[in-house]
């Protein structure tokens, strides 16, 4: 199975080859951890890489429950889906991204962010519209008090447990695709500080236990980067389609009012009147000051980090406005000179009477009347 198409072969395991193959190595890497499926000698080492482990089965008064908790073979479980997202990357890449980038014929700079928009719009619109199924069918829509009450959350059901998995394999996957995609060195940096704070915050809510409230940050960021990457592809295709700023703007900066106002809600308030702060690693508690003052400030100095980008892009935006208004009043202006009144060869009209120019000669000449 081929995700690229071959122009000119290069030799075995070379810088080129890799990038070109990349897909297809990974793919045969998959394939090799689900044959060890069908062996019994390894069925058990291959089922720690496709399904979450250190499960749990509890009675509740829906009957038996399976719940699930964290533990270092997550990462296994994390590595599998990485390749599995590597692969679905350069599917979208191949089938959809680049047929639709053949017919816009866009420069090479504006060809990497339409990449990089088209492959974040498809992932945003997939964890919303996951994270918001998870959401109502856990209760949390209903009940916001359930985001911080009980704490701690050290056993969580599959979907929460594979959704936080996969999350992290997205984003630990973004790094080596900089490297496949040939991203350009002045575009690492941008990419980098993204996806440490993705990985960062997504950790910390896993670790930490605070996976229901977590769970709807998330949902609240994904739907804004969503809404700014649909504007941006569709000012890629028309760029009279910028309007559509605006009304991310307005989402943006609501996401963040209500972001901060959730995490106060339930860290600064919540769980600041949980009877047990005390630091447990066994019970998976740490429900204590300093901890919460340090969720606290790193969510609001994110969130004051994520504005002032905001800020500083807007008022781009303004002064590329300006200057292009600017430039069109000066290109209407050439198109239409303001016309001069017609001056006689020896003098201009005033009153029906011709009069020099120089003014040498002080008789008025009656102009002569056809």
């Amino acid at each position: 199975m081929a995700f690229r198409r071959r122009n000119k072969s290069y030799a075995f395991f070379s810088q080129e080859f890799l990038i070109q193959n990349h897909a297809d190595i990974v793919f045969s890497l998959v394939i090799f951890i689900l044959i060890g499926l069908m062996f019994e000698a390894t069925a058990k080492t291959a089922i720690v890489f496709i399904q979450p482990q250190y499960n749990i089965s509890t009675l509740s008064s829906e009957g038996e429950v399976t719940l699930y908790h964290y533990g270092w073979k997550d990462w296994a479980t994390i590595l599998f889906y990485l390749f599995i997202t590597i692969i679905l990357h350069a599917v979208v890449q191949e089938y959809v991204l680049d047929k639709v980038n053949r017919r816009l014929h866009l420069s090479k700079s504006k060809n990497t962010k339409f990449n990089e928009s088209g492959q974040l719009c498809v992932f945003y619109l997939v964890s919303s519209i996951w994270s918001l199924y998870v959401v109502c069918t856990e209760g949390y829509l209903l009940h916001p008090s359930s985001l911080w009450e009980n704490y701690p959350h050290l056993h969580l059901r599959f979907q929460v447990k594979f959704f936080y998995l996969t999350q992290l394999a997205y984003w630990l996957h973004a790094i080596p695709e900089l490297y496949f995609q040939k991203v350009r060195k002045e575009e690492i940096p941008r990419q980098l500080q993204y996806i440490a704070l993705y990985l960062l915050h997504i950790m910390a809510a896993y670790l930490l236990n605070l996976t229901r409230v977590g769970l709807v940050l998330l949902f609240l960021q994904y739907v804004s980067e969503l809404g700014f990457h649909i504007s941006r592809l569709f000012y890629f295709t028309d760029e009279n389609h910028h309007k559509m700023f605006d009304l991310w703007a307005v989402g943006f900066v609501c996401t963040r009012m209500v972001t901060l106002t959730l995490m106060f809600l339930a860290v600064g308030f919540g769980l600041s009147r949980a009877e047990d702060q005390n630091l447990d690693w066994e019970a998976g508690n740490f429900n204590t000051v300093f901890i919460r003052m340090t969720v606290l400030f790193l969510v609001c100095f994110t969130q004051s980090w994520l504005l002032w980008k905001f800020i500083r892009f807007q008022l781009r935006r303004w002064r590329e406005f300006r200057l292009e208004q600017a430039a069109r009043k000066r290109a209407a202006a050439k198109q239409n000179p303001s016309r001069s009144l017609k001056r006689d060869s020896v003098g201009h009209h005033e009153n029906g009477l011709v009069k020099a120019e120089n003014g040498t000669s002080p008789r008025l000449k009656k102009i002569k009347s056809t």
